[in-house]
């Protein structure tokens, strides 16, 4: 047996393009391909959640696609739960769950309840254990007041609740949520947060594999994130990691008293790397890049000889966006249609 929850070789997925216009000196028996997904080795062990990274067009929903049986790669293996996705797919799809963010979520005519209900059976569950299930996550995601309100007259974001819901209904050994909070606002999104952790931790072994563009979202949840560009993974870690990667050189803020100079002579202190301030009404900003964390000793001793007070400071941590820009290139691209 796998001791991975997922595990993937060489993963390879292709797509055919039209022809382009061609001269008549170039071959035109071969259709040009897109490569979605490039040899893709990643392994997530039991209990994990496990988030992947990458602006639109990387390849992440294309992974998850194939990791629950709904595209066979072009080459390469993977496994869920020990079984491979194409010979053995339909054991895999016992194992498994799927929530996709903004996908039609159920049938209109059915309630929420009926919708849940629904699926539960889909899958065998127990009626009175489901009906249990069903009771709880509604009043997990605030929406048991709208148990028996026909879907097509919820509004998006509580689609997306029914929606976040009907993936955990069928208690899932490993389960893809695929940009869980899109559509749902802050208090929502945050709710959801809170279930996914507490979910997880209810059961050791769970395992949970996120794809979302919200990064402090990523940050909070996931215990290691790969991140994608291209079809290839760049970087593989845990959030700290990722960050630390960014951040070559400690770096402080402080903010300092008006009237007096104890900045000035910072620039020329030993250990430090760049030292740049703004000057305002209420206060001087100090940024301060050290060779070590330890030279903030002399930083502020400067400081206080030259007569100024210190009224706050910080270690300044790189964010996850920042990895991302340092390894991918770019910002972070609005919302499209994903691989």
């Amino acid at each position: 047996m796998d001791p991975l929850a997922i595990r993937t070789v060489d993963l390879r997925r292709t797509y055919k393009t039209p022809r382009r216009q061609r001269t008549p000196s170039e071959d035109d028996a071969h259709p040009t391909e897109f490569v979605a997904l490039d040899n893709i080795n990643v392994e997530i062990r039991p209990g994990e959640l496990f988030g992947l990274l990458g602006s639109n067009g990387a390849g992440k929903t294309t992974l998850i696609k194939i990791l629950t049986t709904l595209l066979a790669p072009t080459s390469g293996s993977a496994w869920v739960d020990g079984l491979e996705v194409v010979a053995q797919a339909q054991a895999v799809r016992e194992r498994i769950n799927m929530v996709s963010g903004g996908e039609t979520s159920g049938y209109g005519v059915l309630t929420v309840r009926e919708n849940l209900w629904l699926f539960s059976q889909l899958y065998g569950v127990p009626g009175k254990e489901a009906r249990c299930r069903i009771d709880r996550l509604l009043a997990a995601v605030g929406l048991h007041d709208r148990a028996d309100t026909r879907i097509s007259h919820l509004s998006t974001g509580q689609r997306q609740k029914m929606n976040f819901c009907r993936g955990f209904v069928t208690q899932p050994q490993i389960l893809f949520l695929d940009e869980p909070t899109l559509g749902l606002d802050v208090t929502a999104a945050r709710t959801v947060r809170q279930f996914v952790r507490e979910w997880m931790n209810e059961r050791p072994g769970r395992t949970l594999v996120l794809t979302t563009h919200y990064m402090a979202e990523a940050d909070e949840l996931c215990d290691r994130i790969a991140i994608i560009h291209r079809g290839r993974v760049l970087a593989c870690d845990t959030p700290t990691a990722l960050k630390r990667r960014v951040q070559r050189y400690p770096t402080f803020e402080l903010a300092l008293t008006t009237g007096a100079n104890g900045w000035h002579g910072l620039g020329a202190l030993a250990g430090v790397q760049q030292c740049t301030c703004a000057e305002g009404s209420a206060s001087i900003d100090v940024r301060v890049t050290l060779q070590e964390e330890a030279v903030v000793g002399s930083v502020v001793q400067e400081i206080l000889r030259g007569g100024s007070q210190i009224l706050s400071l910080k270690k300044v941590e790189p964010s996850l966006e920042d990895a991302f820009i340092e390894l991918v290139g770019h910002g972070w691209v609005p919302r499209e249609v994903d691989a």
